[in-house]
């Protein structure tokens, strides 16, 4: 079973919008059954599950001093993938999810206030030795400040190879409870998302694959810092 968390400590950077289609997209992939756990207590991703029609993903009720045990039951009654959402903190609950996920996902918009706040989430994954990937979202076609957004971010971790456009179809699709993939016409944003599953399913079976080996101890190092800007390069997305 595969445990996918999406963190960040800024507050609006996609966490609750992704972790839905990523698990929708899960199931459509034929990678499911796959449960969703909210640990944000304003339950959005709740929320958005109980206007569904679908039967899938299936939500899972747990509370973080309960989550180990859940996690171990819903691997025993079947479940192949759960995506968890977490609050715009970091706090010992942030940490709990992370120590229990096999990979961690840090939506990042390209903004400097989202670049400098990402750094405190990569140093608590780094503390917890846990791997991870940014994955920039809500991003303006074409826009030059995404590049550069890619770019700072690939100086500090991995940055998926998908980049998630502001498309005013995520907000239609979550306000009833589905996502861009089930509207209908086939849409960028439902290509993105397909695209975005792709790769977070190669990095979750690469991390299932890899031997595990004692955790490192990292030197101490100085507070970490986003959104330097590291050259002029212009690179266009579709």
């Amino acid at each position: 079973m595969h445990v996918l968390a999406f963190a960040s400590q800024k507050g609006g950077s996609g966490k609750t919008t992704l972790a839905g289609h990523i698990a929708v997209q899960a199931e459509r992939a034929g990678a499911g059954p796959v449960a969703l756990i909210d640990t944000d207590p304003q339950a959005s991703l709740a929320d958005w599950w109980n206007e569904r029609a679908a039967d899938t993903p299936h939500f899972a009720q747990t509370v973080i001093t309960q989550i180990n045990d859940d996690l171990d039951k819903m691997r025993a009654a079947g479940i192949e993938m759960v995506v968890i959402d977490t609050p715009p903190a970091i706090t010992s609950m942030i940490k709990t999810v992370v120590q229990v996920a096999d990979l961690i996902a840090i939506p990042t918009r390209p903004s400097p206030h989202d670049l400098r706040a990402a750094g405190a989430t990569v140093d608590l994954v780094e503390e917890c030795g846990k791997p991870l990937v940014f994955v920039v979202n809500a991003a303006t076609p074409r826009a030059r400040i995404t590049a550069e957004a890619a770019i700072a971010l690939s100086q500090h971790g991995t940055v998926a190879p998908v980049t998630i456009h502001q498309r005013t179809e995520f907000a239609s699709a979550m306000i009833d409870g589905r996502t861009v993939m089930e509207l209908g016409a086939k849409a960028r944003s439902a290509e993105e998302v397909e695209q975005l599953w792709d790769y977070l399913s190669g990095r979750l079976n690469k991390t299932a694959r890899r031997t595990v080996f004692a955790p490192r101890i990292a030197p101490a190092r100085p507070a970490r810092r986003f959104g330097t800007r590291t050259g002029t390069e212009t690179v266009h997305t579709a």
